[in-house]
């Protein structure tokens, strides 16, 4: 690669989130709006940019927009209100649910045990990179009834295993070799997570703030299996096509280990029985599944896992100065919760109203069949401007059912179920989109620009088969 070339390259990197932030900065307020939050949108959209181009490291382009947005007070001007709104992001709790899930990782990969069930996996399935891929995705759907945190799913249980497998195969992040296997593997943990969230009622925490929205809003109950029934359909047709469709556009390079098999169960054997660290740390782990999927109710999904890295350092499954060099882990931590922040000061500066109010009001009047697909497909790409699905819930879902009820064709349950599936799906189009998305990112296997890309490819595949089988579903159902 020449010289000139990678100049070129990063001039274009650092120029692209400069020019689309002063650009937008320059348009004229449109009507309805501040100055100041117009000029927080196009440091917000500057931000975005920077972290697809990464002219400087993604955690730090974000730091870089909260330290702007609160110095210049676009989103609060007392000092004290903007410092105290600059660092809100971190007393997120997916912030941290996320940042347990590295040490868990950690925690497989220093005792070994994550290796062990790596190669179980293998030898179980491991004769075809496919194989191995529907395996990730049957055991999320297994999870996923029991598990209202997708993040605690995939991110904390399915992550820190299926992180060992790439690297068995000689496929490791950030050195060319992501491709040969690991790439595949971690993109399609995270689509078919995005699928299985919207499958069931209890496998999002947001699917259940969102029927206490609706029942708020337009008076609908909605039970489980309502729910289940509904989304059944389109959950089947893209829980089968997600392994196989990451399969087809982001091909591994190794796409079959006929030998894979028996060297896993070589591999095996030589490893011994389960060491006293692996059986301390399985148990840990059984621990915080129960505390998952059980005990929500007496404590919080966040505080669990924070509760069980405790105890895995205390038992001497990870050290204190395994937690504090994870480079990894603490970089997430800080480019997540600074999106996190950014993300809601357009709520706070109005911008989301704003632009709700003028998509969806723009829809009255349109057919059925038009009005659905717009509001469904706009209600689904607004979530490029949210790092939290619960944020996006609470911001736009009132004002879409609001303005959905007006229109003929559908009932008001209709209406609800067609806007509370896309919740679990619209997470996989941005690395932020939703909790185990960060994880799945910060891993390096999937470069910046493939992960938005993918994004965006998926988003419309999940967008059009669901309008496609949804909408005649729902009629058919009659609800």
């Amino acid at each position: 690669m020449d010289k000139h070339g990678s100049t070129r390259r990063a001039a274009i990197r650092i120029a692209a989130p400069l020019v689309v932030g002063i650009a937008l900065a320059l348009v004229p307020t449109p009507g309805g709006l501040s100055p100041s939050a117009w000029r927080y949108f196009a440091l917000f959209a500057a931000v975005i940019v920077g972290v697809i181009t990464e002219p400087i490291p993604a955690a730090a382009v974000g730091l870089a927009g909260v330290v702007i947005a609160a110095v210049s007070g676009l989103v609060y001007a007392e000092p004290a209100r903007a410092t105290s709104w600059a660092l809100s992001g971190f007393s997120n709790s997916t912030v941290w649910l996320i940042f347990a899930a590295y040490m868990f990782a950690l925690g497989y990969s220093k005792t070994g045990l994550g290796k062990r069930i790596a190669l179980m996996l293998i030898r179980a399935m491991g004769r075809r990179t496919l194989g191995l891929g529907y395996a990730i995705a049957f055991t999320d759907l297994a999870l996923a009834p029991f598990t209202p945190s997708n993040t605690a799913r995939s991110g904390g249980t399915i992550y820190p295993v299926i992180r060992n497998i790439p690297e068995l195969f000689g496929s490791g992040p950030d050195d060319g070799t992501a491709r040969k296997m690991g790439a595949y593997l971690i993109y399609t943990a995270l689509a078919v997570t995005c699928v299985t969230s919207s499958m069931f009622l209890t496998a999002l925490a947001p699917n259940v703030l969102a029927l206490a929205l609706i029942e708020k809003t337009i008076h609908v109950t909605i039970s489980w299996t309502q729910w289940f029934t509904g989304f059944a359909p389109v959950g089947i047709v893209l829980f089968l096509l997600v392994p196989f469709l990451v399969y087809v556009i982001y091909p591994p390079e190794i796409r079959s280990s006929p030998e894979a098999p028996r060297w896993a169960a070589e591999q095996l054997g030589q490893m011994g029985p389960p060491s006293k660290r692996e059986i301390t740390l399985l148990v840990l782990v059984a621990l915080a599944l129960a505390l998952w999927i059980g005990g929500t109710k007496y404590i919080d999904p966040t505080l669990a896992a924070v509760v069980v890295v405790v105890l895995m350092v205390s038992c001497g499954v990870v050290t204190w100065i395994d937690v504090l060099s994870n480079r990894q882990a603490w970089d997430t931590l800080v480019w997540f919760a600074t999106l996190v922040t950014l993300a809601s000061g357009l709520a706070q500066v109005k911008f989301v109203d704003w632009l709700a109010n003028a998509i969806a009001h723009a829809l009255i009047g349109l057919g059925t069949v038009a009005a659905a697909a717009l509001l469904v497909g706009t209600f689904f790409a607004l979530h490029y401007l949210f790092a939290s699905i619960t944020a996006h819930t609470t911001a736009l879902l009132p004002v879409f059912l609001g303005v959905a009820v007006k229109m003929p064709g559908f009932s008001p349950l209709a209406w609800a179920l067609l806007l509370g599936y896309t919740l679990g799906m619209m997470g996989i189009i941005t690395p932020y989109g939703t909790g185990p998305s960060p994880i799945y990112y910060g891993s390096g296997y999937v470069r910046s620009t493939h992960f938005w890309l993918l994004g965006l490819i998926l988003g419309v595949v999940f967008v059009v088969v669901y309008l496609t089988i949804g909408l005649p579903w729902l009629a058919f159902l009659k609800v």
